[in-house]
C-alpha cells in the first residue's frame, strides 16, 4: 500500500507519520526547509509525539517537493492543505485543494483522493461531479494543536463520506495504524461528513463562547467564576470539561469553521450560530476593556499562541485585544519565544523574558504560567482552572 499526503502542517504529518507505521508514506510539501527536516527526522512542528515518533520510531516515510514522484504510485492520497476563510467571497478559499486534485489527475487517475482538509458543506460533490471522477472522498480530521499524532493514535472516532470499498479501506488503514482499539467508525456521505466537521467545531466553539460571557458576567458583577462555573458543571448533562475562561476562542479551526457554517446557512432560519461568531468578538472587546480600565501605560503580551504545546498562533484571539488597546494608545511589547523577528504586529518583540517581566504595567496572559510566577501582581488573566 502506498499513500501519499499533501501537506505537513498538524494534520497532514500527524496522519503521515500514523501511516508511515504500518505502511509506505511520501509526504509532499512546497516548503524544502520542512521536507529537509522531516527526512532528517525532525519536526517541523511543534508536537511532542510527532517529534517521539520522527526520532524514534523506524517509519516508511520519506519527504518530498517532487510531485510526480509523490503521486504517480500512489493508492490513496491525502490532501491536508490549507483552506483558509475568505471574508470577502464568505467562503472557505479551497484553492490549494482544487490544484491538488488537478495535479493529481494529470499524474495518477486510479488513486483514491482523500479530502481532510475542511471545505464548506457540498464541496466534494461538486467537484467531483465538475470533474466527472468518482475516487475523491472526504474524512473529517478532529485534531489538537500540539497533539495532533495523539488525537491520531488515540482517535475519538474515524469518520469517512462515502459508504463504499474504498471508504472501508481507507478508514481500516487509520485504524490498523492507531494504538485505541474498538474505534467507533461512521460512514455517511460526503456532503453529511462535511457538515459534521463544520458543527462539531462550532458546538465547541459554542461552549467556549458560552463559559466566556459566564466570565464576563461574574466579572462584572464582582461574583467568584469558579464557583459559578464548578455549580454548573456537577451537571452530569454539562460536564465538568472544557470549561475554562479565555480571551476567546481561536487558533486555525474554531473561528474559521464558525464563519464557514454561518456562511453555510445562507437562506436558513437561525438564530444561535450567528451568536456564536458575534459573542467571540464580543468577548474579546470586554478582555480590551477590562484592561484598559486599569489604565495601564504599558502592557505586555504573554505569548501569542493559544495554548501550550502549540506552536501556531494564526487567528489567535490575543490579536484582536492588541487591536484594542493599541487604538487608545496604549504601548504593547510581546513575549513570543517562536518568533524570530524583533517586531510583529506592529509591536517590538522582547527575547529576554527577564527584561519582558520589567517593563509592563500589566502582562497579559490568555492562561497561566510558572514563568510568571514571580510578577503574579502584575499578570491580568480570565484563566481559572490553569489548564490549555
Amino acid at each position: 500500500m502506498h499513500i501519499t499526503i499533501t501537506g505537513t502542517g498538524y494534520v497532514g504529518l500527524s496522519n503521515a507519520v500514523l501511516l508511515s507505521q504500518k505502511y509506505s508514506v511520501i509526504a509532499l510539501d512546497i516548503n524544502e526547509n520542512k521536507v529537509n527536516k522531516i527526512n532528517n527526522r525532525q519536526s517541523p512542528i511543534d508536537d511532542k509525539e510527532i517529534t517521539e515518533f520522527l526520532s524514534a520510531k523506524s517509519l516508511n516515510l520519506k519527504a518530498t517537493t517532487d510531485k510526480n514522484l509523490a503521486y504517480q504510485n500512489a493508492d490513496f492520497i491525502i490532501i491536508a492543505t490549507p483552506t483558509n476563510y475568505d471574508p470577502k467571497t464568505n467562503f472557505f478559499d479551497t484553492s490549494s485543494v482544487e490544484e491538488v486534485i488537478d495535479d493529481i489527475l494529470l499524474v495518477n487517475k486510479t488513486a483514491t483522493i482523500v479530502i481532510k482538509s475542511t471545505i464548506p458543506v457540498g464541496f466534494t460533490e461538486s467537484i467531483k461531479k465538475r470533474l466527472g471522477v468518482n475516487n475523491i472522498i472526504f474524512s473529517p480530521e478532529f485534531l489538537r494543536e500540539g497533539k495532533a499524532l495523539y488525537d491520531n493514535l488515540y482517535p475519538s472516532r474515524i469518520i469517512v463520506g462515502e459508504k463504499s470499498e474504498q471508504a472501508e479501506t481507507f478508514a481500516s488503514l487509520l485504524a490498523s495504524c492507531a494504538i485505541k482499539k474498538d474505534i467507533d467508525v461512521l460512514f455517511t456521505n460526503n456532503t453529511e461528513a462535511e457538515a459534521i466537521k463544520l458543527f462539531a467545531n462550532t458546538y465547541l466553539a459554542l461552549r467556549v463562547a458560552y463559559f466566556n460571557e459566564l466570565d464576563t458576567y461574574a466579572s462584572v458583577h464582582n461574583l467568584d467564576t469558579q464557583a459559578i462555573i464548578k455549580g454548573v458543571c456537577l451537571d452530569p448533562r454539562i460536564g465538568d470539561y472544557y470549561n475554562n475562561p479565555s480571551f476567546g476562542y481561536g487558533g486555525y479551526c474554531l473561528p474559521k469553521d464558525t464563519q464557514q457554517l454561518l456562511a453555510n446557512y445562507q437562506n436558513i432560519p437561525q438564530n444561535l450560530i450567528r451568536a456564536v461568531v458575534s459573542s467571540n468578538q464580543t468577548r474579546k472587546r470586554f478582555i480590551a476593556d477590562d484592561i484598559l480600565a486599569k489604565e495601564p501605560k504599558v502592557v505586555g503580551i504573554y505569548r501569542l499562541i493559544m495554548k501550550s504545546g502549540s506552536d501556531n498562533f494564526r487567528d489567535s484571539a490575543i490579536f484582536d485585544v492588541i487591536k484594542h488597546l493599541r487604538a487608545e494608545g496604549v504601548q504593547i511589547i510581546i513575549y513570543e519565544p517562536n518568533l524570530s523577528e524583533n517586531e510583529y504586529f506592529g509591536c517590538p518583540v522582547i527575547k529576554e523574558l527577564a527584561d519582558f517581566k520589567s517593563k509592563p504595567d500589566i502582562i497579559v496572559a490568555n492562561r497561566k504560567s510558572d514563568e510568571l510566577a514571580e510578577v503574579e501582581h502584575k499578570v491580568y488573566t480570565r484563566d481559572i482552572f490553569g489548564d490549555s
